[in-house]
């Protein structure tokens, strides 16, 4: 297994606005497809107006599959159009765990 960190840098203030979005229309369609959240953050000390989410997957086309079945769904297309005016930066990484690492 492995964990896709995303980080989106929003604009200041905005936090708030995008947990009320994503919890009411995001979180519903996004959890049941990709399936693993590992976690879901916010930034209370250093970089700030960040969003943190982890997701765990199988593989990378496990991984794939999903996201790809994610963006074709029309209620997720709605809410990335409602937050995209939020964000300020996207990013995305791979975590691939530590042998000794309690998430394997």
């Amino acid at each position: 297994m492995f964990v896709e960190q995303r980080t989106y840098t929003l604009q200041p203030g905005k936090v708030p606005e995008w947990f009320k979005v994503y919890e009411q229309e995001g979180m519903p369609v996004q959890k049941p497809t990709l399936g693993n959240m590992v976690g879901y953050f916010t930034t209370e000390f250093g970089p700030l107006n960040l969003v943190v989410h982890m997701w765990g997957y199988e593989t990378l086309d496990d991984r794939a599959r999903r996201r790809a079945e994610l963006m074709a769904k029309p209620e997720w297309q709605n809410f990335v159009g409602k937050v995209r005016p939020l964000l300020v930066n996207m990013e995305s990484r791979v975590l691939v765990p530590a042998p000794f690492s309690p998430i394997r």
